[in-house]
């Protein structure tokens, strides 16, 4: 782990990664760090800032290629030079060699690859950080693409998933970043990012998200050749649409932007409401147009290594978070975070709502259009410290997802308007979940289940008045205990007090005992009256 801790300094020491920081505005220790540092003694290479950041992201690995890429979906949030420059982070890392494709291939098949496909391009269509994607024939004709996982890619990822968890150990014991449960948030990462070397799980991420949207014309996902499928190569159905982030393209075959982004936004929602399973890796490098109908545009979805789901319980707290958003509802908000454990316990909900207000209030004065949900949700999380809020794990993919939406949609359409987009759908399916139609849904999810305890229930029944009248009789007798120790504690302080009576006569006899014969001789009756008296009160 040393010595990737020792990479990562020297790669950021060799871009000079340390001159893109605001020093203006870092910490007074922030400051005194870099100063101490000896970046310096690194001269500034001749390229630009964007093209020094793109490099040192491809050269640290897959972990940081994953961060750029989500920077590169939030123009709005960077300077163009960076947006561009990392937009290559998407699908054009630099790929491994072609030989070293052909043996991967082979062995995880099993046979020549001149016997498997009937052409294999040489150079890659595309290049990411855990995998690339070459172009192929298969003997009956069918055009499909190969994907093929990085060798030797794991060895990084644990190297480098190692140190970002001992980070967070080190980043618990501060109590400032405690509640933010970087452990946790670790943890989910990791499952996350290892479940991507894995093909089988993307092939059948692929088929659940194919098989969700089958009678739906929002969203198309390539068809599946399981037989060509192993855990570190996948056979796809190839498809030829325009990337998502090619805005020229698109305007020159006249498609409607506005309808495109409106319709990513609902596709997003719908994965996580109605399907609760949403593509939890949308940059723009996995998202393709099917423009062939340019009023009514189409989207295409590949990669499918990344996915996310709620609880149910999950589903709703959010859904009425981002209701009582719409409508400005702050008292709203502040009861559902208290009331699902997203913040401390004894947080006064008044109190928690005139926080959310303060920060919020200056976001909602913009029109809806110019309202980031990534910049209120950033706002949400500054306020809720103050109330030792803290970060739930199963929400970060879904926040990621979220914000990479965001992005995208202006992106294609600046005057996306993602509240008034995404209100009525969620209205729509509050109603539908809690209304009859969501009673008559649920009983028959249920109804197998009913169906069989059916029979059972007088059992049952019977059973439950047993158990009710047999708590009852041992309240009952619990009550009695109770009242019988209460009489015998009263009853105490005068047993205590014969006791030391009768220790005391017993005592003073006691001492009289070498003089008891000559007591006896003169009729002295009194002491042993006393003893015996005490022993009588001691027994």
């Amino acid at each position: 782990m040393l010595t990737r801790l020792l990479r990562i300094f020297w790669v950021i020491a060799r871009y000079r990664l340390d001159l893109l920081l605001p020093r203006h505005r870092l910490p007074t220790r922030m400051r005194l760090l870099l100063l101490v540092l000896p970046f310096w003694l690194f001269p500034k290479r001749d390229l630009p800032r964007a093209v020094r950041l793109r490099v040192a992201l491809e050269t640290l690995g897959p972990i940081y290629v994953k961060f750029g890429q989500m920077l590169s979906t939030r123009r709005d949030l960077l300077p163009n030079d960076f947006a561009t420059e990392l937009k290559k982070l998407q699908d054009q890392v630099p790929p491994f060699p072609n030989d070293v494709a052909h043996r991967v291939v082979e062995e995880s098949l099993g046979a020549p690859i001149d016997r498997l496909f009937s052409h294999f391009e040489a150079s890659p269509l595309a290049s990411a950080s855990i995998a690339q994607v070459h172009a192929a024939r298969l003997p009956e004709g069918d055009d499909v693409v190969v994907k093929i996982i990085r060798p030797g890619i794991d060895k990084v990822l644990r190297s480098d998933m190692l140190l970002l968890t001992r980070v967070a150990r080190l980043l618990r014991c501060v109590p400032e970043f405690r509640r933010l449960r970087p452990v946790e948030v670790v943890d989910d990462y990791r499952l996350s990012l290892f479940d991507e070397l894995d093909l089988h799980k993307e092939a059948a991420n692929t088929s659940q998200l194919r098989r969700n949207f089958s009678q739906s014309h929002l969203l198309y996902v390539p068809t599946l050749y399981w037989p060509l499928t192993r855990r570190n190569v996948m056979v796809q159905e190839r498809i030829y649409g325009i990337p998502v982030a090619d805005i020229e393209t698109l305007r020159a075959k006249g498609v409607d932007l506005r309808l495109l982004a409106e319709r990513g936004v609902e596709i997003f929602f719908t994965q996580v409401f109605r399907d609760n399973f949403f593509h939890a890796d949308m940059h723009p490098g996995n998202i393709f147009v099917d423009a062939r109908d340019p009023a009514d545009p189409r989207y295409i979805a590949i990669d499918c290594g990344i996915v996310g789901s709620l609880t149910r319980e999950d589903q709703d707290y959010l859904a009425r978070n981002i209701l009582a958003f719409f409508h400005q509802d702050y008292y709203e908000v502040a009861a559902l975070h208290i009331e699902s454990g997203w913040v401390g316990e004894g947080t006064r909900a008044n109190e928690f709502a005139s926080a959310i207000r303060a920060v919020c209030e200056p976001i909602f004065e913009k029109p809806l259009k110019d309202i980031s949900f990534g910049q209120a949700l950033m706002g949400l999380f500054q306020t809720a410290q103050r109330f030792n809020m803290e970060v739930q794990p199963q929400l970060i993919l879904l926040q990621k997802t979220l914000i990479n939406i965001e992005g995208l949609g202006r992106t294609l359409y600046p005057e996306l308007d993602l509240w008034h987009t995404a209100k009525p759908y969620l209205e729509n399916w509050m109603r539908e979940r809690s209304g009859p139609r969501g009673l008559w849904k649920s009983l028959k999810r249920h109804a197998p289940e009913l169906t069989d305890r059916l029979p059972e229930l007088p059992l049952l029944a019977h059973q439950a008045l047993r158990t009710y009248a047999h708590g009852q009789r041992h309240r009952q007798q619990l009550a009695v205990a109770q009242s019988q120790q209460l009489r015998q504690s009263r009853r105490q302080p005068r047993r205590y007090r014969r006791l030391r009576i009768g220790l005391l006569l017993l005592a003073t006899a006691l001492a009289w005992q070498p003089f008891l014969s000559d007591w006896v001789a003169e009729q002295h009756w009194s002491t042993l009256t006393a003893g015996a008296v005490g022993l009588l009160l001691l027994l």
